[in-house]
Formats: C-alpha cells, sequence, structure tokens
C-alpha cells in the first residue's frame, strides 16, 4: 500500500512515517497543501492521510481539489478538530472518507488506513495460493504446506505482490515503486536482499527467478 502523509508539524510525520513503513507500506511526506496536491497528482497513492491545518493550501481545500479526480485516493483527514460538527463537515460536505482527531491511538490510525485500502471495486480472495504457499491477506499470515512462516512486513508484502502477479514478471521498478518510499535509490541492493532472505525462508531458492531485464516472478 502507497500513503501519502500530508502534515506540516514535522516530528509528528516522521513519527506517522516510520511506523507506518514498519507496517510495509511505501510512505511519502509533504509539508504543505500545494505539495499534497501535486504529490497526488504525480502518484498513485492509495490513501492519503491529511492534515486540516497546513499551510499555502488547506486540507480542506485539497480534499475539495482532490475529489473533482476521476480516480482519487483514499482521503482520511487527521486534525485537531475533532467536534462532531467538523466531522460532519469533512465527510459530508468536503468529502473525506473517513475522519480521526488528535490526539490518537497509532493502532488505531494504521487499521484505518488499512481499511481505506481495502475499499475496491472487487475485493480479490483473502487467500492466495502457489506451490504449497499460502497467503493470507487479511491476518498477514504465510504457510508452507501448513506450516506457519514467519516473515518480516516488507518479505510478506513482496511475497504478496509475486503472488498476486501469477507467475508474471513484475519489474524491479515496480516493486521499489509500490513498496517502498521515494528516498529509496532504486539502484541499491535493497530489493535483491528481501527476495534473498524470502527464498532461504521459502526453503526453495529457484521458486522466485531473477529474469533479466524483466524482474522477479515466481516458478511453480
Amino acid at each position: 500500500m502507497r500513503v501519502l502523509v500530508a502534515e506540516d508539524h514535522r516530528v509528528l510525520a516522521r513519527t506517522i512515517a516510520t511506523g507506518l513503513r514498519r507496517q510495509a507500506m511505501a510512505v511519502d511526506l509533504a509539508v504543505s497543501g500545494d505539495e499534497a496536491e501535486r504529490m497526488c497528482l504525480l502518484t498513485d497513492y492509495d490513501v492519503l492521510v491529511l492534515d486540516r491545518d497546513l499551510p499555502v493550501m488547506t486540507g480542506d481545500e485539497v480534499c475539495r481539489r482532490l475529489r473533482e479526480l476521476t480516480d482519487p485516493p483514499r482521503i482520511l483527514m487527521l486534525t485537531a478538530a475533532g467536534e462532531i460538527t467538523d466531522k460532519v463537515y469533512g465527510l459530508t460536505t468536503l468529502g473525506a472518507d473517513d475522519y480521526l482527531a488528535k490526539p490518537f491511538d497509532f493502532a488505531e490510525l494504521v487499521a484505518r488506513i488499512r481499511t481505506l485500502g481495502r475499499r475496491v471495486p472487487k475485493s480479490p480472495p483473502a487467500a492466495l495460493r502457489h506451490e504449497g504457499i499460502t497467503l493470507d491477506r487479511a491476518r498477514h499470515e504465510v504457510s508452507v504446506e501448513g506450516r506457519p512462516l514467519e516473515l518480516t512486513p516488507k518479505e510478506f508484502a513482496v511475497l504478496r505482490l509475486l503472488m498476486e502477479a501469477q507467475g508474471v514478471a513484475v519489474p524491479h521498478d515496480e516493486l521499489v515503486r509500490t513498496l517502498w518510499d521515494e528516498n529509496l535509490d532504486p539502484r541499491t541492493g535493497v530489493v535483491r536482499a528481501v527476495v534473498s532472505r524470502l527464498r532461504r525462508k521459502l526453503g526453495d531458492p529457484g521458486l522466485i527467478t531473477a529474469d533479466k531485464g524483466q524482474g522477479y516472478r515466481l516458478c511453480d
């Protein structure tokens, strides 16, 4: 899941971003309303965590403008304005998808973001299966021939993307763009390192192949 956090309180923004990355989300940051709008026009974010009190352009105006797009990101307003009237205004008049008042519990923020990310026209099956591997997207669990497998959040996200591709090669750049944030240098060996650990844990080094010039894919 790719998330944009638009928050001008830099310490809070970095704290949120760090926590979401630990949940295997790719997170970018914007510190002003105009920057948030520009980034949403350039990148297909799944969820936008939007502070209402942003400089240059308010979060309210950002929300209004993005709602005019054909396929806008899901918008979670995160604000100190927590009165019922504020929530109703944000959800109805502004068109936000969800509303969370500060101060908030981080676990609730993660749960709300995941819920928004699941709101797609057609819900895919919760469990993916390939060559004895079962990946449960809802529970974030993986098993091999019925044996539970402990994966890091990033390893889980890579395996999920490869299983969803159903044997089609997933380009290296797509893995970076989907599962990491904009600060990762695509020339680093981070992706290769994660794939290498994943191969070892799955117990079959040949299960994930690197097709030169095409990317990574799952083999039969």
